[in-house]
């Protein structure tokens, strides 16, 4: 008897930050035009022209706008950009909404990062076949455009690596299979740097190689790649002929507990950067643990390196948490004991464990004041946003360049909101 079928639906929200705010300033409170049909991106402070491009809309694309970019270099290219703070409060809630969407179909969810997941179904050969299940997956992309208000692309496969390069094939709103049949015709054309995981450094050592596609990188005498790019170079080989990923590359989001990872738009190779990816991850992190009325005893970070060396640390707190800065300042000491400063991280992640219900905390006799403080702030700023949108209030922490770009400030037009600064460098608070 044949084993079943697998078949793995990598799902991924479409510039999820841009297109979750502009969704909601445009269903929600009917302004226009919508920010997805003109040169938009979510990113830093507009007026001190701080920070890096978080997300950017398909018109931005244009002008050459990268993620991960210097905010003052994307205005150089486009002078009318329009630039939007981000909103992790309305990005958790859509975060949510969709694996809610998807855990209807499936009870198999890995969820990589806020904003893609994979959903695994097995056996489904029993009820649908092949045709029948891009059919299935046409119908759950309609279904999320029309429910939750975004568009996402559907990869579709028998495995994990080869469905993630499926749904970055073409974008928006799109659906494409990747099965081990079709990876001659339509992944090994493919520019080599469109390979999961080739950054720009192991591009250039494999054009200086004379490999420019996957499929050349699939086919090239491994003695050699092994020889220049040593174990690397022999994973992403793997890669280029099909192979799936290695399970430390996800699983650990299926831990218990509430966490998130990214894979950087570009190396990791200064402290600051890294800072500046942790707080936006633990801003992510510790809004879910409010939103749900918990708090994490353990916090870890794990990174995996450009070289696939795969790392991770933990640290148990004094006390359980749900303060963002508290999950900040923890995971900045797990990274400093974790990294060694000099090898270039390519996948970076926060995660909490031993959760438990928020049933008060036990104090010591130095955080009392200041937790009291900051728990307050935390949900005042989630209850502000959950009602007024990100504009009506945010952090000072986000402002400051020297701590993260990763959220913006504020038009001119909207200045009537409310600021409430936490310097967590600091341990500060002020109204504004």
């Amino acid at each position: 008897m044949m084993p079943p079928e697998r078949y793995v639906f990598h799902i991924d929200a479409n510039s999820a930050f841009l297109s979750w705010s502009a969704s909601y300033l445009t269903n929600v409170l009917g302004k226009q035009p919508d920010l997805r049909t003109i040169p938009s991106i979510v990113g830093g402070d507009q007026e001190k022209r701080h920070g890096i491009v978080l997300a950017k809309s398909i018109p931005a694309k244009k002008y050459n706008i990268h993620t991960g970019e210097a905010i003052v270099t994307a205005l150089q290219k486009c002078p009318s950009l329009v630039v939007i703070p981000p909103d992790y409060g309305l990005y958790v809630k859509s975060s949510r909404a969709l694996i809610e969407k998807l855990r209807y179909y499936s009870d198999q969810i890995i969820q990589y990062s806020i904003d893609e997941a994979w959903v695994i179904f097995d056996g489904f050969e029993t009820i649908y076949g092949k045709g029948q299940m891009v059919n299935f997956a046409h119908d759950l992309k309609e279904e999320i455009k029309k429910e939750l208000g975004f568009t996402v692309n559907i990869g579709i496969s028998n495995n994990f690596l080869l469905s993630k390069m499926a749904g970055g094939f073409s974008k928006p709103d799109k659906v494409h299979t990747l099965f081990p049949e079709e990876i001659q015709n339509k992944m090994w054309p493919l520019p080599v740097s469109e390979l999961f995981f080739v950054g720009r450094a192991t591009t250039k050592k494999l054009l200086s190689l004379g490999i420019k596609t996957i499929g050349e990188l699939a086919n090239a005498d491994e003695q050699m790649i092994k020889a220049h790019l040593k174990l690397p170079g022999q994973i992403l080989q793997g890669y280029a002929r099909g192979e799936d990923l290695q399970p430390y590359m996800f699983t650990h989001v299926a831990n218990k507990g509430y966490g998130n990872s990214l894979t950087a738009p570009q190396d990791i190779t200064t402290v600051q950067y890294a800072r500046h990816l942790l707080l936006s991850l633990c801003e992510t992190v510790g809004a879910r643990l409010r939103a749900d009325h918990v708090k994490a005893s353990v916090i870890s970070v794990h990174f995996t390196t450009f070289e696939f060396a795969y790392a991770t640390k933990q640290m148990q707190l004094l006390t359980p948490t749900d303060v963002t800065e508290e999950l900040y300042l923890n995971a900045c000491r797990v990274f400093d004991m974790l990294w060694d400063k000099h090898t270039p991280i390519r996948q970076l992640g926060v995660h909490t464990g031993k959760i438990q219900s928020d049933a008060g905390r036990q104090y010591n006799l130095f955080d009392l004041q200041k937790y009291d403080r900051l728990s307050a702030l935390n949900k005042t700023i989630d209850n502000i946003r959950s009602r007024f949108g990100e504009d009506s209030i945010m952090r000072a922490s986000f402002l400051k360049s020297n701590i993260s770009p990763m959220s913006g400030g504020l038009d001119k037009e909207r200045r009537s909101g409310v600021t409430i600064g936490i310097d967590i460098e600091k341990e500060n608070t002020r109204i504004i």
